[in-house]
C-alpha cells in the first residue's frame, strides 16, 4: 500500500511541483484546491498518465468542516495522510492602514488558520501510527517582514512559531514539524511585477534569480523523507542568499 501525502494548494505553483515530486517519491497524494479546480484535474489526469496515483479534493482549509470532509474523504480513497504539506496560501499587497477586516481575516484565515485546522485533523492518526511528517510552507517574509505585506508576513511569521511549538509537542511521537520558507519564486505570486521590476528584484539576490517551484517541492522531498528523522523544528530558508 503507498503512503499517502496531503498537499494543500497543490493546484499549481509550488504545491503542483511538491505533487510531482512526491509522486515520483512513490506516494499516493490528495491534491487539495479551493477555486483552481480545472488546474487540479489536469494535474490529476497528468499523474495519472505518468502512473501515479493522486486524487483532487475541494476544500477552504480556512474552514474546520471543510477540512474534516476533505480527511475523510482522503482517508476512504486513498488511506491514513502520513505526510501534510500545508502550502494553502494567499497575498496581499498595500498598505497596513488600509487593510480591511476582511482582507486580514482572508490572510490569516488561509495561511495560519487553515494550518492549524489541517495539523489538528492529522495529528490523532499520526500519534496512533507513532509516526508523521508535517511540513509547513512559510516565506522569507515570516522571517524577515516586507513593507507593505504586513498582514501576509504576519501570518506566515505565524506559521514559523507554530512549526518550532508542535516540534517540541510530538518529536516524542515519532512526528517531525518543520519549515520552508521560500524567497522569491517564480510563481504567479510575482505576476503583479512587471520583467523590469522582476529584473530589479533578482539584482537584490545574490544568486541573480529566482527560484523554482521545483526546488521548493525537493526540500519537501528531502524534509519527507524517512531518513530525516532527526531533523524537526527547523526553519529552512530557500530564499537565494537574500537572507
Amino acid at each position: 500500500m503507498k503512503k499517502v501525502a496531503l498537499v494543500t494548494g497543490g493546484a499549481k505553483g509550488i504545491g503542483a511541483a511538491t505533487v510531482k515530486k512526491l509522486c515520483e517519491d512513490g506516494y499516493a497524494v490528495a491534491i487539495n484546491y479551493n477555486t483552481s479546480e480545472q488546474r487540479a484535474l489536469s494535474l490529476c489526469s497528468f499523474c495519472a498518465s505518468e502512473g501515479f496515483t493522486a486524487i483532487s479534493v475541494k476544500c477552504d482549509v480556512s474552514v474546520s468542516s471543510d477540512v474534516e470532509k476533505m480527511f475523510s474523504q482522503i482517508e476512504e480513497k486513498l488511506g491514513t495522510v502520513e505526510l501534510l504539506v500545508n502550502n494553502a496560501g494567499v497575498s496581499l499587497w498595500g498598505l497596513f492602514d488600509t487593510v480591511t477586516d476582511e482582507e486580514w481575516n482572508n490572510v490569516i484565515g488561509t495561511n495560519l488558520t487553515g494550518t492549524f485546522n489541517c495539523i489538528r485533523r492529522a495529528i490523532p492518526s499520526m500519534l496512533k501510527n507513532k509516526y508523521g511528517r508535517i511540513i509547513n510552507i512559510s516565506s522569507v517574509w515570516g522571517q524577515e517582514g516586507a513593507s507593505c505585506e504586513a498582514v501576509y508576513s504576519a501570518s506566515k511569521a505565524g506559521i514559523i512559531g507554530l512549526t518550532k511549538a508542535l516540534a517540541k509537542e510530538y518529536a516524542p511521537s515519532g512526528i517531525t514539524v518543520n519549515c520552508l520558507c521560500p524567497g522569491v519564486i517564480d510563481t504567479e505570486m510575482m505576476s503583479r511585477f512587471s520583467d523590469e521590476e522582476k529584473a530589479a528584484i533578482c539584482e537584490e539576490i545574490p544568486v541573480g534569480r529566482m527560484g523554482t517551484p521545483e526546488e521548493i517541492a525537493h526540500a519537501v522531498s528531502f524534509l519527507a523523507d524517512k531518513n530525516s528523522a532527526y531533523i524537526t523544528g527547523q526553519i529552512l530558508g530557500i530564499n537565494g542568499g537574500m537572507i
